[in-house]
């Protein structure tokens, strides 16, 4: 891109600096919110991940239930959000149950919580 075609009169230099100090500020949540939208870009993890916010803890056999799908489908999204850091899990028994990680937990329900409001608005139209 040509710069020339893009130039200004002035550059509110401290806007400029606000603006900068506000994105380092975030650096740390942005990237978790970066890390959760790559994962959470499937259908089928975004509705993974929305039960777990639900349902707290869920095993692999009833996401299948669920979400009528096949256990090694789920095992493959599951895997890909455990090596994303966004979930993991604890074998009770023989059992495995999947979690969101702590740090995800506010920021999964806040962003289902925009959903189920954005929903009511909708049907109160």
């Amino acid at each position: 891109m040509d710069d020339e075609k893009f130039s200004r009169v002035f550059a509110d230099k401290a806007q400029i600096e606000n603006g900068r100090e506000n994105i380092a500020e975030l650096e740390e949540p942005m990237e978790k919110l970066a890390a959760l939208f790559s994962l959470a870009g499937n259908n089928a993890r975004l509705k993974i991940l929305y039960l777990l916010q639900d349902k707290h803890e869920l095993c692999v056999c009833d996401l299948s239930d669920i979400l009528k799908m096949k256990i090694p489908a789920i095992s493959q999204h599951l895997r890909k959000m455990k090596d994303g850091g966004i979930i993991d899990n604890e074998k009770v028994s023989q059992t495995v149950y999947y979690h969101l990680e702590p740090e995800y937990e506010d920021l999964i329900k806040s962003f289902f919580d925009l959903l189920n409001i954005h929903d009511e608005l909708k049907k109160s139209a």
